[in-house]
């Protein structure tokens, strides 16, 4: 019942506006430069009018979805910090005192944390819960989740985001926490994105070689034990997967289907990024790409998924910190088309 459910979501998202698009550039031409010569920021306008149907929309109202889970893939050793870490930084967040609360009140974003598969009980008032359970499995041993629990965590992102969508929030960073994502991501990464897991692999929080090298054969047992399948994107999220993963790709579907714009963070969001565009390829057009994380694989998961990052500060924190520096940028790219001034306005002659 819950993938009919999810199907007929997806069923929703439509093309971009093409008409829209066309007067975004035709005004883009005519303001006081030459043509195309602020570069991403008017491909960044010129996506906004496809997304919204305006050429300068309001996306002032805007959200950092972080989303949290736990792995039963931390029993290998393959992070640096214990699996406690995920609660209390959930915790951290509800505080606002994570960097990603600092970075969302800079460029004035909300920041919503959800529990989507927490190892612990966790109760604050401003807490958003959507736990389907705690924590996945071992997936060297089993498959992380059951196809059910990842079709749930799938809708419980869409359904989020629909809710905020309708209470006027335009624009969506994904962020993560969950001590051991990284190697779900790098696993899905091998599975969907068409990498090894040398490739996929990097150092995470922090390891060292000798445990990243560890961490390639766990991402290999992974998909030995699990034989996911690259044409089936939703049992690859279950058996290789994070519920926080599986939270982000309904975010980003559920944007798409509300024809909101989403702003992916780094390696995690981006392997949720890549699981969304194969459940629903149209998704893809609702995405701009943030930042360059230092994570190893990250730069060519960019490139599967089509997207340019804006920045390279060599972050890899995660939480959604390089996506919500990112809006600073949409913000500037509307604002042109909004203030400058036209060849005609301004007096000014042209070629």
């Amino acid at each position: 019942m819950n993938e009919l459910k999810l199907t007929t979501l997806i069923n929703e998202i439509e093309d971009l506006n093409a008409a829209a698009m066309a007067d975004a550039l035709q005004h883009l031409n005519n303001l006081t430069k030459p043509p195309g010569s602020l570069g991403r920021l008017e491909d960044i306008a010129i996506r906004a009018a496809g997304i919204s149907g305006e050429i300068a929309a309001d996306f002032s109202k805007r959200a950092v979805i972080v989303m949290a889970g736990d792995h039963g893939v931390c029993e290998e050793g393959i992070s640096a910090f214990p699996a406690e870490v995920t609660p209390q930084m959930v915790l951290n967040f509800l505080a606002g005192g994570a960097a990603v609360n600092v970075l969302a009140r800079g460029a004035q974003a909300d920041v919503f944390c959800v529990d989507m598969g927490v190892n612990a009980d966790l109760k604050h008032e401003a807490l958003i819960s959507c736990k389907t359970r705690k924590g996945t499995a071992n997936m060297t041993r089993e498959a992380a989740m059951t196809r059910e629990e990842a079709v749930a965590a799938i809708l419980s992102g869409f359904e989020l985001v629909s809710r905020l969508a309708a209470e006027g929030y335009r624009m969506f960073a994904t962020g993560d926490m969950g001590i051991g994502n990284t190697t779900a991501s790098a696993a899905l990464c091998t599975v969907l994105g068409g990498m090894t897991a040398d490739e996929a692999v990097g150092l995470g929080t922090g390891i060292n070689e000798e445990r990243r090298l560890h961490k390639i054969e766990v991402v290999k047992r992974a998909i030995a034990c699990n034989r996911p399948d690259a044409f089936d994107p939703i049992a690859a999220l279950a058996k290789v997967g994070g519920l926080e993963i599986a939270g982000l790709a309904g975010v980003i579907l559920g944007a798409a289907a509300n024809r909101c714009l989403v702003v992916v963070d780094g390696f995690i969001s981006s392997a949720a990024a890549l699981a969304a565009t194969a459940i629903a390829p149209k998704a893809a057009a609702f995405m701009i790409g943030s930042h360059l994380s230092q994570e190893q694989g990250h730069a060519m998961l960019l490139r599967k998924l089509g997207l340019s990052p804006m920045i390279q500060l060599d972050m890899r924190l995660g939480e959604g910190t390089g996506a919500v520096l990112a809006f600073h940028f949409v913000d500037a790219a509307l604002n042109v088309m909004r203030e400058m001034a036209t060849f005609e306005s301004a007096g000014v002659s042209r070629e």
